[in-house]
C-alpha cells in the first residue's frame, strides 16, 4: 500500500488545529492545537495516539506567526516518530471556509487555487486570510507533498438557483458575487451521510435535515445526499440563533442602527457577529450554563433559551417543507450532541409531523452516533457526532491516493 497518512490543519487567525490520521483505518495517530498564536504567550497542547494514546504535552511560550507554530507542530509529531519528512504521509488537507461557486470539490491546490481564494477574501475577511496563511505554511515546509483544499461552502453549491439566490437585483448580486453559500459544509456532509448509515439505507434514499448546533449553528436540508437548502448565507451571520451572532434579522435594521443609532458599518458588524445570540440576550453563550441559570428561575436566560428554540423550530418547518418527506432529523456539534434539553424541547409540539424524542434515549450522554426517537416515530430523531477532521482526511485521501488503495 502507498503513503497512507494525511495530515489536517484548520488555521485561524491566530490559531492551528490539527489531527494526523491513518487512512487504512481511519485511525487518529496525533492531535493537538496551537492557539494565542502572536500574542505574548502562546500554547500548544499535543496528544500522541499511536498506540492507544498517551500523556499530552503542552508548552506555554510565544509562538510569533503560523510559520513558527506548524514548525513546533512538526517538531511535537517528530517526536512521537510521525514527522511531516515521513514517506507515509501521503498529503496535508486544509479547512477553507470560503470557496464561493468556483469550488464544488475538494481540490489539489496550485497557485491558481491560492489566487481564487484569495479573490473571494472581501466575503470571508476573517477566515479566507487565516487559511491562507496555514497553506502557504505548509507548502514552504513540504513543497513536495499533495496539498488539498476541502471548503466549507462546496457540500452547499448543490442549491438550486431558487434556494441559493437573494431577491435583489440580479447585476448587483451578481457584480458582487452576493448569494447564499452556506458554511459547516464538511460538518453537514458528514453527518448526512452517517445519519443514513445510522438508519441502514444508502444516502441516496434519504432525506435529512441536520441540525449543526455549537457556538456557530446552522441548519440543512439534504436530500438523497445532496444539499438542497441551508440557513447560513453569503456569510455564516444568517439564519439561527447563535452564540454571539444573531442569525435572521431584518435587514432594515441596519439602516435604523445607522440613521437612529449613528452606529458605524463596523459597529454594527461587530454587534451581530460578536454581541448577539445568546451573549447578546442573555450575558451567556455557553448553554449549560444558560440551562444552570434557568433551573434556578433566571427569567432572562429562559427568554434567551425560547428564542432559540423558537429558530431552530421555524427552521425545522420550513425544511421539511422543502424536503416534502422527512426521514431523519440529526443534532450534531458542541450543544447539538450534549444538551438534551435543546434536542426535546426543538421537537415538542411536532408530532403531527411525526417528530418525537423518548426522554430516556434522549438523556443518555453517549459519543456514538444513536437514534433518541421512539420506535414508532414516523421520522427518526438521531444524535451523530460529527467528525469534520475525518472529513476533511477522507475527501484529501480520496483526491490524492492511488485508485486501489482509496478503497482500501
Amino acid at each position: 500500500m502507498a503513503a497512507s497518512r494525511v495530515l489536517v490543519l484548520n488555521s485561524g487567525s491566530s490559531s492551528v488545529k490539527y489531527q494526523l490520521l491513518d487512512m487504512r483505518d481511519s485511525s487518529r495517530l496525533a492531535a493537538g492545537l496551537v492557539e494565542r498564536i502572536g500574542e505574548e504567550t502562546s500554547r500548544l497542547k499535543h496528544t500522541p495516539l499511536l498506540g492507544g494514546g498517551g500523556e499530552a504535552r503542552e508548552q506555554n511560550r510565544p509562538i510569533a506567526d503560523h510559520e513558527e507554530a506548524l514548525k513546533a507542530v512538526a517538531a511535537e509529531l517528530a517526536q512521537d516518530g510521525l514527522g511531516l519528512d515521513s514517506p507515509e504521509l501521503a498529503a496535508i488537507g486544509h479547512r477553507v471556509v470560503h470557496g464561493g461557486k468556483f469550488f464544488t470539490q475538494p481540490t489539489v491546490i496550485d497557485d491558481a487555487v491560492l489566487k481564487e481564494v484569495e479573490r473571494l477574501i472581501p466575503v470571508a475577511p476573517l477566515h479566507n486570510p487565516a487559511n491562507l496563511t496555514g497553506i502557504r505554511t505548509a507548502m514552504t515546509l513540504r513543497p513536495d507533498l499533495p496539498q488539498v483544499a476541502v471548503f466549507d461552502t462546496a457540500f452547499h453549491t448543490t442549491m438550486p438557483e431558487s434556494a441559493s439566490r437573494y431577491a435583489i437585483d440580479v447585476k448587483t448580486a451578481d457584480e458582487h458575487r452576493v448569494q447564499r453559500y452556506g458554511f459547516h459544509g464538511t460538518s453537514h456532509a458528514y453527518v448526512s451521510r452517517k445519519t443514513a448509515e445510522l438508519l441502514g439505507r444508502a444516502p441516496e434514499e434519504v432525506n435529512v435535515i441536520v441540525l449543526h448546533l455549537g457556538n456557530g449553528a446552522s441548519a440543512s436540508a439534504v436530500r438523497g445526499g445532496v444539499c438542497v437548502d441551508t440557513s447560513m448565507g453569503l456569510t455564516p451571520l444568517e439564519g439561527l440563533v447563535m452564540g454571539t451572532r444573531s442569525g435572521d434579522v431584518d435587514p432594515a435594521v441596519i439602516f435604523h442602527l445607522m440613521r437612529v443609532g449613528n452606529m458605524s458599518a463596523d459597529e454594527i458588524d461587530v454587534l451581530l457577529n460578536k454581541k448577539s445570540g445568546l451573549i447578546g440576550l442573555c450575558g451567556d453563550n455557553d448553554m449549560r450554563e444558560i440551562r444552570r441559570r434557568i433551573d434556578e428561575g433566571d427569567q432572562e436566560a429562559q427568554l434567551a433559551f425560547d428564542i432559540y428554540v423558537h429558530r431552530l423550530k421555524k427552521y425545522i418547518g420550513a425544511y421539511y417543507a422543502v424536503l416534502g418527506r422527512v426521514d431523519a432529523l440529526a443534532f450534531t456539534a458542541g450543544v447539538g450532541e450534549n444538551a438534551a434539553p435543546v434536542r426535546e424541547a426543538a421537537v415538542a409540539g411536532l408530532e403531527e409531523l411525526g417528530l418525537t424524542v423518548d426522554g430516556e434515549l434522549n438523556s443518555v450522554r453517549s459519543d456514538e452516533a444513536r437514534i433518541i426517537s421512539p420506535e414508532y416515530a414516523r421520522v427518526a430523531v438521531a444524535v451523530v457526532p460529527t467528525d469534520e477532521e475525518l472529513e476533511i482526511a477522507q475527501q484529501t485521501y480520496a483526491l490524492v491516493a492511488p485508485p486501489e488503495d482509496r478503497n482500501a
